[in-house]
């Protein structure tokens, strides 16, 4: 009996011991730290970097060019009124051959820096046209027929050039050194001394006052109207300044040898940016 008490007394303290074991197994150690998760979870995210995020103001420079992309303006290449810029062109050759201001040409193609232009951009030269509307007429009452007077002759004009009125005068009183040849001098040269006064040949406004055309050393240009330009070149000091309005005889400029191999003035006429024959402009020297 003994025996049996002994035996009941371990199996019960036995059951009570595996109780123990299996209950302190079945409760959590504790908490799992919260930095644990965290580190664990951030040094898994850190592993991507987070996508940039779009910046509106920054898109055009960051896009990459595509090859083959059209130069500003090629839409309007060779259309009337557009030029495509070539190799060593400058905006004030460009205008002297269009007859315009450089100012006009900058100003019509939104050139914030004129001394910046690309080789087949295309540039708007002259100005757009503007568009009127006329007002229908009334219809005349009817009146009988008469004969109609025969028209008086005209009598030819006196004056050296028919546009506008417009007359020019003689730049200098200097001998003539070069005449007009369409394919190796697009104008006259005249002989002169160092100082010597260089006069407008006409009425008009200073759109050039520079020496950045190669070629013509200190280089004034007038603009008289929409048609003509007069041009004054390897000048020793200029006179005038641009956008200033001259008057015909005004001294512009002092006769020098910028950009020449001696002192002389080369003297030019341009009709809607064309090279002409000054001699079929000036009058006749007493």
């Amino acid at each position: 009996m003994k025996l049996i008490g002994v035996r009941h007394v371990l199996t019960v303290v036995c059951f009570s011991a595996l109780a123990t074991l299996v209950g302190c197994s079945a409760k959590p150690r504790g908490p799992i730290p919260v930095e644990d998760r965290v580190a664990g979870q951030s040094s898994s995210r850190t592993a991507k970097a987070p996508a940039p995020q779009a910046n509106p103001s920054m898109g055009a420079v960051s896009t990459p060019i595509s090859m083959g992309a059209s130069m500003p303006g090629s839409e309007n290449a060779g259309k009337p009124g557009y030029y495509s810029v070539r190799p060593g062109d400058t905006l004030t050759k460009i205008a002297l051959d269009h007859g315009q201001a450089w100012r006009d040409i900058a100003k019509w193609n939104g050139l914030d820096n004129p001394n910046v232009i690309e080789v087949d951009q295309v540039l708007r030269v002259a100005p757009l046209p503007v568009e009127t509307k006329v007002a229908a007429a009334p219809k005349p009452a009817a009146v009988p027929p008469q004969q109609s007077p025969q028209p008086a002759p005209q009598a030819p004009s006196t004056s050296n050039n028919a546009e506008d009125g417009l007359t020019f005068a003689w730049p200098h009183s200097g001998q003539i050194l070069a005449g007009f040849d369409e394919a190796k001098n697009k104008g006259l040269d005249f002989a002169g001394k160092a100082g010597d006064p260089v006069l407008a040949a006409a009425d008009g406004k200073v759109v050039y006052a520079g020496s950045g055309l190669r070629g013509y050393g200190n280089l004034v240009i007038l603009k008289h109207n929409n048609t003509y330009l007069t041009a004054y070149a390897h000048n020793q000091s200029l006179l005038v300044k641009e956008d200033q309005a001259v008057v015909k005889g005004q001294r512009i400029a002092e006769m020098g040898s910028s950009d020449a191999d001696r002192v002389k003035l080369h003297f030019e006429i341009r009709k809607q940016g064309k090279p002409v024959d000054p001699s079929k402009f000036l009058p006749s020297r007493p």
